[in-house]
């Protein structure tokens, strides 16, 4: 399989920034947000965007990892933070890609159990192939692609991010 590359490390760098500024844009009322990434590269994901929405605003930003299976997304939600932790704050809940909107509804409901003052939701890259009413509140691309076609992030330990299509 060929590997196409959709995004270059230096866009995705871009993208994170300007999520990182809808985000600011959209709490800048609140004085904390929560910046909540599914386990894996949604949550490496979250991180950056944890790291640029920090040098932009004096949002008190603090980060969650958020733990599903996949294969079982309706078996038990795991987070790093406790419930008490984020109810009653804003909160982003970030993955790497929306492909089906399984594990990004299973973890929205999650959510739902807990009063928070705002929730939204982000993503790198948006593949249009959902089969739950669920959107991407900050996403980095919209991608038109084929259900044979397979999108992968890949988020580097040296910084040489990219996302590809095969």
């Amino acid at each position: 399989m060929s590997k196409n590359i959709i995004l270059t490390n230096q866009e995705i760098e871009h993208k994170i920034k300007r999520i990182a500024y809808q985000i600011y844009e959209t709490f800048v009322d609140e004085e904390e947000v929560v910046i909540a990434g599914i386990a894996s590269n949604g949550y490496v994901f979250a991180e950056k965007i944890a790291s640029a929405l920090s040098k932009i605003s004096t949002l008190k930003v603090s980060l969650c990892e958020v733990s599903i299976d996949k294969q079982n997304p309706k078996s038990n939600i795991q987070t790093s933070l406790t419930t008490e932790e984020y109810a009653n704050k804003g909160l982003v809940l970030v993955d790497d890609v929306l492909n089906s909107g399984t594990t990004l509804i299973y973890a929205v409901r999650h959510f739902l159990d807990v009063p928070l003052k705002k929730f939204k939701t982000a993503v790198l890259v948006d593949r249009n192939h959902k089969k739950y009413p669920v959107k991407a509140d900050f996403k980095g691309i919209s991608l038109s692609t084929s259900l044979l076609e397979h999108v992968q992030v890949v988020f580097d330990e040296n910084g040489d991010d990219y996302a590809f299509l095969s």
